[in-house]
């Protein structure tokens, strides 16, 4: 008679076996979290920036800022109304939104142009376009989002008088599939006016940073999109190999730039550890 594996000891294959169980839960609960719960999540970034150039008039404005919002086969309607009531919740002066409104064809943005329109900020909202903008139809995205009442900046800007003080933001093209032109963008900008820029890939920033532009806002990257602790992002796309999500000070000037996390999510339609995000920015007067 063969001998039997003692009373409660584990058999090598039996814990071969439970080893593959635990992998695969794993896989699937990590699976399932990336893929339904974690894109739903909104991160609220409140962020204060010190400004010197900054008028007093426009001391302590706030700047709801978010990106990427890549309408499509994966978004959701109901996404977009939880971002919509975190902006309305803000109370945000202004409202900027630096690109990829859609994600691969423009006919579902139109489900989602009342809930756009019905963001309000005293001082405007403000929009620019992203590189699946372009890869769409650039025109039709911009007239979309005019609808929903953004002012679209194309290589141009726009001057914000507030209490008899002035402040210009300019928008330039998509770095990968337009042209951006700074100097374009500056044209009828007074020199020595506080200027936020708004251009939709972060890696920009070395060369606005030669510019007069005081801060950068942009998006494009995800955060990664997919992001493991002790490493990061895993992947990012062009344009934001150097500056993915956060705070970052860039050149002589140690010019502010903010990159967004986004709020869709394009090519597989998951996030981990990288919630979509809303940005407040406060801007005050005075040294950083």
């Amino acid at each position: 008679m063969k001998n039997s594996p003692k009373s409660g000891t584990m058999t090598r294959r039996a814990f071969l076996k439970r080893c593959g169980a635990a992998f695969l839960g794993a896989g699937m609960l990590t699976s399932g979290y990336a893929w339904l719960w974690e894109p739903r999540q909104l991160d609220v970034t409140r962020l204060t920036l010190r400004c010197p150039r900054l008028p007093e008039a426009f001391d302590g404005v706030r700047i709801a800022h978010f990106s990427d919002l890549h309408v499509g086969y994966h978004s959701r309607v109901r996404d977009m109304a939880r971002l919509k009531d975190a902006v309305q919740a803000e109370a945000p002066d202004m409202i900027c939104f630096t690109g990829d409104a859609v994600d691969s064809g423009t006919d579902a943005l139109a489900d989602y142009i009342p809930l756009l329109a019905s963001m309000d900020a005293g001082l405007g909202k403000y929009a620019i376009l992203g590189n699946h903008d372009y890869l769409v139809h650039p025109d039709r995205v911009a007239d979309m989002l005019v609808t929903a009442g953004f002012r679209v900046l194309r290589n141009e800007n726009v001057l914000i008088n507030h209490q008899g003080a002035h402040l210009a933001v300019v928008g330039l093209e998509d770095q990968l599939m337009g042209s951006p032109d700074p100097v374009q963008g500056l044209n009828g900008v007074p020199k020595g006016l506080f200027t936020l820029l708004m251009m939709h890939e972060p890696d920009y920033a070395d060369t606005a940073a030669l510019y007069p532009f005081d801060l950068q806002i942009s998006g494009h990257s995800h955060g990664g999109q997919v992001r493991l602790p002790w490493v990061g992002a895993l992947l990012t796309p062009p344009g934001s190999r150097r500056y993915i999500m956060g705070r970052y000070a860039i050149g002589d000037r140690s010019m502010p730039l903010y990159v967004n996390r986004g709020i869709g999510e394009t090519h597989l339609p998951i996030r981990f550890l990288c919630k979509p995000e809303l940005t407040v920015l406060t801007l005050r007067t005075g040294e950083p």
